[in-house]
């Protein structure tokens, strides 16, 4: 296995360069070199990380994952089966169309990314890169080792975007600030979390509950900027808040303790993205996840997505279809399904649309459970990246 510490030298060139190491490029990354292409990949950072993320795995994601060669039963996630829809003291609970899995970025990024190089990609760590030149080939300036021309690049920067290939969304994002934070709880909260993830509403944003690996249990959120002001601006005002206007999260997190030295934080996502390749763009920089399209984390789904354009874009590069093609084939992939996600997401933003939410789910509990399902990648395009795969 290559790591950043027994690789020495930056090649001067490679056939594919995926810049970022996430799930996306990771994926990516295990397809085309198990297919023996010359893979370069470039991570910015140079240990395993904690990322701002719901860390709940679908049924997608934890297929890919496995069909890509990745040991997901050795690193012990928290079986989620069932789901809770709360809000003030009224909950709705359902069982989910499937089994999910609770699992940290912290394990799962560092596995894949381990994997790839065992699937023989050269992987450089802590290096930041960013594009000089885009001609018939690429020049990848990367820190602190020179200038690498690859012919081509698959983009997988996540919610970072490289100065020289930004998004440009058609409407600014909007003000909002996501935290997450891992707690040990009590005990006896941490049996009642027992394969459930909650999905907790309050007046300025929600947030999601679920245990991952090693009895940890993740609280991601996500509130209004205007709101986290008027707490103070801080975590720590926030979440006392928090846990004052919302009883059912006080009562998990009664004497909690936080297991991350601070929250992580987020800022002005512009979620609802998808992206649409201009005329003239080249046909050989594939983007992936966040860069192709970024879902609300409502939908808790980003991690499928991020996998289906990985392995998607790579067989699309594989057989020679071009990133045209394949930016074409993600968007009517992902489409609908972030389109679907972003109406729940308003729907749970603001506080009368809550209460007819949370009426409408409480009539029809297993409603819950159909939300779940319009919200994933579908099986049809999932069937169909699989199959090119093989």
């Amino acid at each position: 296995m290559q790591t950043a510490e027994s690789t020495k030298q930056v090649p001067t060139s490679a056939e594919v360069a995926v810049v970022g190491g996430g799930l996306a490029g990771a994926g990516a990354a295990c397809v085309l070199a198990k297919a023996g292409r010359e893979v370069l990949l470039v991570e910015r950072e140079a240990s395993a990380t904690h990322k701002i993320c719901g860390e709940f795995l679908s049924t997608e994601t934890q297929g890919y994952l496995r069909q890509l060669g990745l040991d997901l039963d050795g690193l012990g996630g928290h079986v989620v089966s069932h789901l809770r829809l709360v809000r003030e003291n009224k909950i709705v609970a359902t069982a989910l169309p499937f089994n999910g899995l609770g699992l940290s970025r912290y394990r799962l990024d560092e596995a894949l990314l381990n994997h790839a190089c065992e699937c023989g990609a050269q992987l450089w760590r802590g290096q930041r890169a960013s594009v000089s030149e885009i001609s018939g080939s690429i020049d990848l300036d990367v820190q602190n080792a020179g200038t690498v021309r690859a012919d081509t690049l698959f983009l997988a920067t996540g919610k970072h975007d490289l100065r020289e290939l930004r998004r440009n969304p058609d409407t600014p994002p909007e003000d909002l600030v996501g935290f997450k934070m891992h707690f040990d709880v009590e005990s006896s909260q941490r049996e009642a979390l027992a394969n459930h993830v909650e999905l907790v509403l309050f007046d300025h944003g929600y947030a999601g509950l679920q245990r991952v690996e090693d009895g940890r249990v993740n609280l991601c959120l996500l509130a209004d900027g205007g709101w986290l002001k008027a707490c103070g601006g801080t975590w720590e005002g926030l979440l006392e808040e928090l846990l004052r206007i919302c009883p059912h999260l006080q009562r998990r997190l009664s004497n909690a303790t936080p297991l991350l030295s601070q929250p992580l934080t987020i800022y002005r996502v512009p979620y609802g993205f998808v992206y649409d390749p201009p005329a003239d763009s080249a046909d050989n920089i594939y983007r992936l996840g966040d860069q192709v399209g970024v879902i609300s984390s409502f939908s808790g789904d980003g991690m499928g997505i991020a996998l289906h354009s990985g392995v998607s874009a790579a067989t699309h590069y594989l057989d020679g279809s071009g990133a045209g093609r394949y930016h074409r084939q993600i968007r009517h992939d992902i489409g609908s399904q972030i389109w679907r996600t972003g109406l729940l997401y308003r729907a749970s933003r603001w506080a009368p649309s809550q209460r007819v939410f949370m009426g409408w789910a409480g009539l029809m509990p297993r409603s819950l459970s159909l939300a779940a399902s319009l919200t994933r990648v579908p099986p049809s395009a999932v069937t169909q990246a699989m199959r090119r795969m093989l």
